[in-house]
Parts: C-alpha cells; sequence; structure tokens
C-alpha cells in the first residue's frame, strides 16, 4: 500500500499552507524518496495551450478525468477558492436514452417524480441502463412529473413504469463492464445533460452503441 500525494500541508510541525505551491512541492519532493510508501502525484508539463490540450485529450488512456491546473505561486486554500487552481476536466461521454421508470424524490421534491431509470435499446427492447437525479430545471421536473402522472403504465411501489415516449441526453464521466447491470454496463455520475424532445424513443441510443464507448 502507497500514498498518493499532491500536496505538502506542514513540514517539521510548521504549518505551510501559506507558502507558495512551488516550494510546497520541493519540500514534497524532498520526502519522496526517504518513504518508499509516499507516492508523487506527477507534474504535467506544456509549452502552450495547445500542447496542453492535447495532453488532456489522452486523459481517458491514463485513467484520469483531465488536469487539474495551479498557479506556482498559489498557497493552499481551505474550501472551494476561485482562482489560484483550476479542474480542467475532458468532456463527458454522452449518450441519448428513454425514460422508463420514475419514482419520488426526497425532502423538498417528495410531492415529485424526480428520480429516474433511463433505457436503452437492446435486441429491439429497451433493458435499464442508469438512474439520473440532475440536470433539470425546476419547470422541466414539474412537466416530467405531469407527464410521468398522465402516463404511468404499472407501479412497483413507490416505482411508476412509464410509456417510453421521453428522450434525455445523458452525461456520464466513466463506464464499465458490470455483470450487476441488466445492460452488462455502469456508468459514473450520470446527470441529465438535456430533453431531447427532437428526438422520438425509436431513435435513443442503443447497447452496440454504449459498448463502442468502452474501447
Amino acid at each position: 500500500m502507497v500514498l498518493i500525494a499532491y500536496d505538502l500541508l506542514e513540514a517539521a510541525g510548521l504549518d505551510v499552507r501559506e507558502r507558495p505551491l512551488a516550494e510546497r512541492r520541493a519540500r514534497l519532493e524532498a520526502l519522496a524518496p526517504k518513504d518508499r510508501a509516499l507516492l508523487l502525484s506527477p507534474v504535467v508539463e506544456a509549452a502552450s495551450w495547445e500542447e496542453l490540450a492535447l495532453l488532456r485529450g489522452q486523459s481517458r488512456e491514463r485513467k484520469v478525468e483531465g488536469f487539474m491546473l495551479k498557479r506556482r505561486d498559489s498557497p493552499y486554500r481551505v474550501g472551494r477558492r476561485k482562482g489560484d487552481w483550476w479542474k480542467w476536466k475532458i468532456d463527458p461521454y454522452s449518450v441519448d436514452a428513454v425514460l422508463i421508470y420514475a419514482q419520488p424524490g426526497s425532502g423538498r421534491r417528495a410531492s415529485l417524480f424526480t428520480d429516474y431509470t433511463f433505457g436503452i435499446w437492446d435486441a429491439g427492447k429497451l433493458v435499464p441502463f442508469a438512474k439520473a437525479y440532475s440536470g433539470l430545471s425546476d419547470e422541466e421536473i414539474r412537466e416530467v412529473d405531469a407527464f410521468v402522472r398522465r402516463n404511468t403504465i404499472e407501479k412497483f411501489g413507490p416505482v411508476h413504469a412509464v410509456k417510453p415516449e421521453l428522450v434525455f441526453e445523458l452525461a456520464f464521466e466513466g463506464i464499465q463492464r458490470s455483470p450487476r447491470h441488466r445492460s452488462g454496463i455502469a456508468v459514473r455520475f450520470p446527470r441529465m445533460a438535456r430533453w431531447r424532445r427532437d428526438k422520438k424513443a425509436e431513435e435513443a441510443d442503443s447497447i452496440e452503441t454504449i459498448r463502442a464507448l468502452l474501447g
């Protein structure tokens, strides 16, 4: 087991968070050779934004989400501060899927159908592919809620099966094979990118399209 470190907050009993990143990194690199259980996050340098963009495009091959860009003179700030650090993520994967199940949300959304299951085509049938809860505006949520109430075809406790008519573009960060899922695929952080009002259910993506994303 090893620890992968990307910053140094304390050195020799002293708080170094206000010191520049370049100095903190140098101190961290000085510690690494002394401890085989300590690895450092790699530093990526580029001569231009164009070169960095090309490297960013290789992120999935390296199993990362993109780059964390940091000013060399930046201190370590607690919380989500803007200005000194910027997470430059790669664009998410996306597919068009059909709403097939819905159930009420929680908290202030408990009276609305806001938790959705989406299906993709496999041999002429829609199979569950992903669940998503975020991405719609309040107005769109109310519109989908009304659709669910009008078009429920079967109930399983709080879950309502609906007529397969609404198509949404789903965005997600990662994809992998999974024998636990009926589609054989699991995705990470799925959310609704947009409502595809221009598409009919039969135009949604198929399992072959999804498998192609696996490479």
